[in-house]
């Protein structure tokens, strides 16, 4: 693991500006940080499809990550998104649900076309296809949005097989974001 001083400039300063605002460094920036290059590119993709105006909101795009991870068995990625869709969807039993049970959780329409498309890809993307597209569209999802499933979901399958590759844990921090009611 590569601790934050050891990182290049640039990259101390933005995962500082992180770490400060959550109060730790989160372990995924420490595993990846001995390839600088590798994390600037990892960084640059997760901002331009989780940061971007437009799309998907915040807590959606933060549902696509759990769904995903949820189904790649990514404990580091379930644990650290799942606070951060507590927080983001203010609703603190939702992460754990859709981690564990994706087709029992209750969501809204848009919410089940949302997990479902995510699910689609995540479990066999060689079976995926148009009627996966259509019950998406039916559900009211622009091409935008499916668009954003879709990418953030193979984004998240990287992460998830990179995080089982170095064997990450997730800071114990990440356990108890966003469990208090709002």
């Amino acid at each position: 693991m590569t601790e934050l001083e050891d990182l290049p400039d640039d990259l101390r300063e933005r995962v500082g500006a992180i770490a400060e605002k959550s109060g730790f460094t989160p372990n995924i920036f420490r595993a990846l940080g001995h390839r600088p290059a590798e994390l600037r590119a990892f960084l640059d993709y997760h901002d331009a499809l989780m940061e971007r105006d437009g799309g998907l909101t915040k807590a959606e795009r933060e549902l696509v990550v759990v769904a995903t991870s949820g189904a790649n068995h990514c404990t580091y990625c379930i644990v650290a998104h799942g606070a951060i869709l507590r927080i983001r969807a203010k609703d603190p039993e939702l992460s754990d649900q859709v981690a564990t049970n994706p087709w029992q959780v209750e969501l809204d329409e848009r919410g089940r076309a949302i997990v479902d498309l995510a699910l689609a890809l995540s479990h066999d993307s060689a079976l995926f296809g148009e009627g996966d597209l259509a019950m998406a569209r039916e559900a009211g999802l622009t091409e935008d949005e499916i668009w954003d499933v879709g990418a953030i979901t193979a984004l998240f399958a990287m992460s998830n097989r990179l995080a089982h590759l170095t064997a990450l844990k997730p800071n114990p921090e990440f356990y108890l974001m966003g469990r208090q009611k709002r």
